[in-house]
């Protein structure tokens, strides 16, 4: 079992280490801009699951070496690769709540689709969806 609050990112639980699961999921949710059911789920089933998705979720929505907004569409195309349609919903959300382009997220179309083929481009379905409704 981990030590000292340390989470799968490897970093010490910080800000919401001592938050209920309901306040932290607030708090994750005005950073996403939407709260993903699994999280309400993971909240109900072990609060400190939530917490450790909590940090690595941090790292990802903040800048570092690379952009959070770059960092958004890895995990996008990394979604898309693995064919998780659901998770390329998220990841959309995601990156168009910290400001990817429509340009932006057709190039990032063309990688997966020269990397991970058409299967890949076809999990992100739903995802391009609600890039056409912003356009």
């Amino acid at each position: 079992m981990e030590e000292h609050g340390e989470g799968c990112c490897g970093g010490r639980q910080e800000e919401h280490g001592d938050l209920e699961h309901e306040e932290l999921l607030e708090s994750m949710s005005e950073k996403l801009g939407f709260t993903p059911h699994i999280l309400e789920i993971l909240g109900e089933l072990d609060s400190e699951s939530l917490k450790k998705y909590n940090r690595c979720n941090n790292k990802l929505l903040s800048d570092g070496a690379l952009p959070a907004k770059t960092k958004i569409l890895v995990a996008l195309a990394v979604v898309a690769a693995k064919q998780c349609e659901r998770c390329t919903v998220v990841q959309m959300q995601s990156a168009l709540k910290n400001g990817a382009t429509k340009e932006e997220i057709m190039e990032l179309m063309d990688v997966i689709f020269i990397t991970s083929g058409a299967p890949a481009v076809a999990a992100c379905r739903d995802a391009l969806k609600l890039l056409k409704s912003k356009s």
